[in-house]
């Protein structure tokens, strides 16, 4: 097979979706890789590493030409679209339950598209979505701070307080990988931790990794209210695959807030968990409104390429492999987790959660392979 490796052009997006070494696994199996010109570079990866490992530098017209499996980071753009074409089989972050249009295009396209966030395994973990959330997670504390600080609108507090002085108050919306992730930097630093979900074993797992030093709440609509009131920093990373975040912050909660409170929303790229949420890129990362200052970042990860994309190949590569030895349909029938991450195939969308957030029909992706 040949597979595809082009450059992101998402705003600030400088990942890659194959390291070096992982272009030379597919050479090593007896694929030819494509990868367009400075693909890496924002990884700082340059272009002789990949030819060293075997792979062809060329543009982008020839990767997604002649590629038959293409491995992005982020979403096709929209110039990207008349790149697709009937039969490629595209490997990537979709989050389609946050973007309709493209999923109208990769339908109309009849590109076969298999999302990272969407592939399950049997107990329920999305290993191709840990990477990043475990980058995000750590990275919330961080971009947080930064927003509390009084030039960039907020409360003037430092996360860790000082000497006689009260730390922050942190409150992170669900337990998952970035919520634990962010959990752990919170306490790391001193903060005043208090995290929420409705999963007791999670709770349980955070306050035992943390040996207790951690506040674990249930979550319910009273609970979210009350300790966000009291929040410097709320930090929201709930997730339902494939689906719409769920808006546990509504603006009016968001209005009674502490003047100059921060909220950084990881859940933005599935449409966010608070109702004053909306994307935000890197080189204007922020907005205030309701007096609260918001960081809504898409693609958190993308602020540490060279880190993101080696957790990321670590994780997709034994997935890219099996797609390009056995092919589409093969892989697919052999590996459950392959069949949860379609998205859409032949024209129609095979992902429950995302048919149910487009406003479309799902056709069980048993059925087309």
């Amino acid at each position: 097979m040949i597979v595809g490796v082009p450059r992101e052009i998402k705003p600030e997006e400088n990942r890659v979706a194959l390291t070096p070494s992982g272009a030379g696994a597919f050479v090593a199996h007896g694929h030819a890789v494509l990868v367009e010109r400075g693909a890496g570079e924002g990884s700082s990866l340059p272009d002789r590493l990949y030819a060293d490992a075997g792979a062809r530098i060329v543009d982008a017209t020839t990767v997604w030409g002649e590629a038959g499996l293409v491995l992005k980071v982020k979403e096709p753009q929209p110039q990207e679209y008349p790149l697709l074409r009937p039969g490629l089989v595209l490997f990537t972050y979709l989050h389609l339950a946050a973007a309709p249009e493209l999923a109208c295009v990769l339908q109309e396209r009849r590109v076969r598209a298999l999302a990272y966030e969407t592939l399950q395994l049997e107990d329920g973990s999305l290993p191709l979505l840990a990477p990043m959330s475990e980058v995000a997670g750590r990275l919330a504390l961080q971009a947080g701070a930064w927003c509390l600080q009084a030039q960039n609108g907020g409360r003037g507090v430092l996360v860790s307080g000082a000497s006689g002085v009260r730390p922050a108050h942190v409150v992170i919306l669900g337990a998952g990988i970035a919520g634990t992730n962010a959990c752990r930097v919170a306490v790391g630093v001193g903060a005043h931790v208090s995290i929420l979900d409705i999963d007791p074993a999670k709770l349980r797992y955070v306050h035992d990794i943390l040996g207790g030093h951690v506040t674990t709440v249930m979550s319910n609509r009273a609970n979210i209210e009350e300790e966000t009131l009291s929040a410097d920093l709320v930090i929201g990373t709930v997730l339902i695959p494939g689906a719409l975040a769920p808006k546990l912050i509504p603006r009016a909660l968001v209005r009674a807030m502490r003047r100059g409170a921060a909220l950084v929303d990881v859940s933005i790229d599935q449409g966010g968990c608070a109702e004053t949420s909306r994307p935000t890129t890197h080189a204007h990362p922020t907005y205030v409104e309701e007096g609260v200052v918001h960081y809504c970042v898409t693609n958190m990860p993308g602020v540490v390429p060279h880190t993101s994309t080696y957790a990321l190949t670590n994780a997709t590569l034994s997935y890219a492999l099996a797609l390009a030895d056995q092919g589409f349909e093969a892989a697919l029938r052999a590996s459950p987790p392959l069949r949860h991450a379609a998205n859409v195939v032949d024209g129609q969308i095979t992902h429950p959660a995302v048919a149910a957030a487009v406003g479309a029909p799902a056709v069980d992706v048993s059925r087309l392979v």
